[in-house]
């Protein structure tokens, strides 16, 4: 295996150089990446960003407001959406028991259970507790998936039920996490197409003496097949995907988030490169991590403070317009301007600001 071979196939099967033009193929690329992270706001639709031609958050709100897709903490305890049909397997997959409840917890479960359905406030008026005694309540009970959070559009006041009355027919238990699990990173590495240990404890936000053990099961049954590869490292493919042909690759620039599934993926070896900078967002260059964009996020407007390129100085000339296209589509003004360039100051009437 080369990287000649599995970084096109990534692009590719993430939609990324392919994206999506037909909204019905919609919930097989949402199926493939789930969970899926909401956009900016926690109350906004989850989004493929990059992955389709279409207005995918406008795609996303439908199916949500009829419970298609639902809203959860998977991946670690972030919030992301999965499909109702799904929520079992990622359920049992990424759930975090209680063993025990403390008191806030079981003060705060309790007036659910009595009402059916709280809002925040309401729990708050109910049980006299402040708020900021309930939500971390709340999330704790929803990583332990005993309460479910309604999220049916971006409103700011959700509804909360007690997850089991929600969804009777789903059956958690802790014996279930080895299958579930297992099940769930073969989808991964479809995606993935290659993964190595840390990328797969990255994304999924499980221990590592679990995972290990998990994959090494997963190896002796031939479900996934060992490899290594220059420049990624030592990891595993799924079987189906041998022999994997070398793809043309086309140049690409994508700005990706750092929830984005090949962000957190990723997410070791990019604190190691740019940890130490104040990132607003990261840039896969032809399929691999080669930039950050480096600012100071605030909800208002805020400004790129530069682009870090890691490719040779002479590409990295030629490819500015290319570069400064992909970042200015979201960092534009009036709202964002782009200060520099490779630590270059850029001229404040640059062409790629008028995009």
């Amino acid at each position: 295996m080369n990287m000649a071979a599995i970084l096109p196939e990534r692009l590719r099967r993430q939609r990324l150089t392919e994206p999506l033009r037909n909204p019905s193929e919609y919930m097989g690329l949402f199926r493939l990446l789930q969970p899926v992270p909401p956009g900016v706001r926690p109350g906004d639709p989850p989004r493929l960003v990059h992955r389709t031609v279409f207005d995918d958050g406008a795609v996303a709100d439908g199916m949500r407001e009829d419970r298609i897709m639902v809203k959860g903490r998977f991946l670690g305890g972030t919030i992301g959406y999965v499909l109702a049909a799904d929520l079992e397997l990622y359920a049992n997959a990424f759930c975090r028991p209680l063993s025990g409840l403390n008191e806030t917890q079981q003060t705060v479960l309790d007036a659910i259970k009595g009402a059916e359905t709280l809002t925040p406030r309401q729990i708050k008026e109910e049980t006299g507790l402040l708020n900021k005694q309930i939500m971390p309540a709340l999330h704790r009970l929803q990583r332990a998936f005993l309460v479910y959070e309604d999220q049916v559009d971006s409103d700011w006041e959700r509804n909360w039920y007690e997850f089991s009355t929600e969804w009777p027919e789903i059956d958690l238990a802790e014996a279930k996490w080895e299958t579930s699990a297992a099940q769930v990173i073969l989808r991964f590495l479809r995606g993935h197409v290659f993964a190595t240990f840390e990328q797969l404890k990255d994304w999924s936000g499980w221990p590592s003496r679990p995972l290990a053990r998990l994959v090494r099961d997963m190896e002796e049954n031939n479900a996934i097949v060992p490899g290594a590869v220059e420049h990624l490292g030592e990891g595993w493919i799924c079987p189906q995907d041998i022999p994997l042909r070398p793809r043309e690759a086309s140049p690409s620039v994508f700005m990706l988030r750092r929830s984005d599934i090949l962000a957190r993926s990723h997410a070791s070896e990019l604190k190691r490169r740019f940890g130490h900078q104040e990132v607003l967002q990261y840039l896969l260059i032809d399929g691999a991590f080669k930039g950050a964009v480096l600012g100071h996020w605030r909800i208002g407007p805020h400004d790129v403070e530069d682009i870090i390129v890691e490719l040779p100085a002479a590409e990295r000339t030629n490819r500015q317009e290319e570069i400064l296209r992909a970042v200015a589509s979201q960092y534009r003004p009036p709202h964002s301007r782009i200060l520099k360039y490779t630590g270059r100051i850029l001229e404040p009437n640059a062409s790629f600001e008028r995009i």
